[in-house]
């Protein structure tokens, strides 16, 4: 009986929950998955990954860590993992029992959920079983796609809220856009956000490798325009490559919104704010290159790096999934007059 009456009282709570109370949720939890990624880039640039030995959930056979760097940034790591675990469920078990629910808002907390599991249990076999770094460059992509869902929620929730205080859509004032957002719109969106994840891949894949010293300086690798591409220099030069075609891509993103979206001015906002992004993130690589061998430096600029990689993905992300749903949406009426 006590246990039905506290899951009726949780539901009863998740059920009166109001729709600011729904975005406060929502945004913490977005930012609890960011704390989450940034742990994660500071557990393996600073080689704490071992930290609490291969035990889990434990650290060391023991509930708490050992006085040592290695151990306490682990164990934080973990720790924040679990606590962002909490707030998901929460958010969750929110979006799932709200009398308002949608089919969107229960596909971003059922992708975030998943995600986020399955990221876990990729961290989980890394402490407990070697793992290649092609697997463990692919645990901080994962955790990247469940940060975006965690993003598209957080959205949801402030959209949601605004609409019960009544506040402003997104949607420019005036007689809606005569033109859709045309098919190939969503296509380039859709083709940028895919190819920003293999870039982003392939830098995790170099950290993990420690493959950053193989193109010593910036912009020029090793003081070369084109360089020796064996070993270490052929994967840091080709992920220079491939962020430069990124900048290009967001840039024509930028423009191409700009011209064919007929006044929508969020889709434009969007699209600038992720072209801003890029270039931050490229000179931020620039500076993760100069920094290399500081290793103080490096562990913070690192850090941003990360940072911005990961809001400029989930930016992209917002940006697609606003870019769907517009082209998708029926087109309205022409004027009669």
């Amino acid at each position: 009986m006590g246990l039905f009456a506290a899951w009726h009282t949780s539901d009863t709570l998740v059920m009166d929950m109001s729709p600011k109370t729904y975005r406060r949720l929502t945004f913490w939890t977005w930012i609890g998955m960011l704390l989450v990624l940034l742990g994660g880039v500071l557990v393996t640039n600073t080689d704490s990954g071992l930290g609490c030995g291969t035990d889990f959930p434990l650290c060391n056979g023991k509930p708490l860590p050992d006085p040592t760097p290695e151990s306490i940034i682990e164990y934080s790591h973990r720790l924040a993992t679990g606590l962002t675990g909490f707030l998901i469920a929460a958010s969750f078990a929110a979006t799932w029992m709200r009398p308002f629910r949608s089919a969107e808002s229960l596909a971003y907390a059922w992708g975030l959920v998943a995600f986020t599991v399955l990221q876990s249990a990729l961290g989980a076999a890394a402490v407990m079983w070697p793992q290649s770094s092609a697997v463990m460059a692919l645990h901080f992509g994962i955790s990247l796609i469940a940060f975006a869902f965690s993003w598209l929620l957080a959205d949801y929730g402030r959209a949601a809220a605004r609409a019960e205080a009544g506040g402003k859509t997104d949607e420019p004032p005036g007689r809606p856009s005569r033109r859709p957002v045309s098919r190939a719109m969503v296509s380039l969106t859709g083709s940028l956000l895919a190819y920003c994840y293999i870039v982003v891949y392939l830098g995790a894949f170099i950290r993990h490798t420690g493959s950053a010293g193989g193109c010593a300086g910036w912009p020029l690798c090793n003081g070369e325009i084109i360089p020796s591409l064996e070993g270490e220099t052929g994967i840091a030069f080709l992920h220079r490559m491939a962020a430069l075609v990124l900048v290009a891509g967001i840039g024509a993103l930028a423009v191409f919104v700009n011209h064919l979206t007929d006044g929508r001015r969020e889709l434009a906002d969007l699209a600038r704010g992720a072209f801003v992004l890029v270039l931050l993130q490229a000179l931020s690589g620039g500076v993760l290159a100069l920094t290399i061998d500081e290793e103080t430096w490096y562990v913070f600029t690192a850090m941003l790096h990360t940072v911005i990689i990961s809001l400029l993905f989930g930016l992209m992300s917002l940006l697609f999934v606003r870019t769907l749903k517009l082209a998708r949406s029926p087109a309205p009426a022409a004027d009669s007059r």
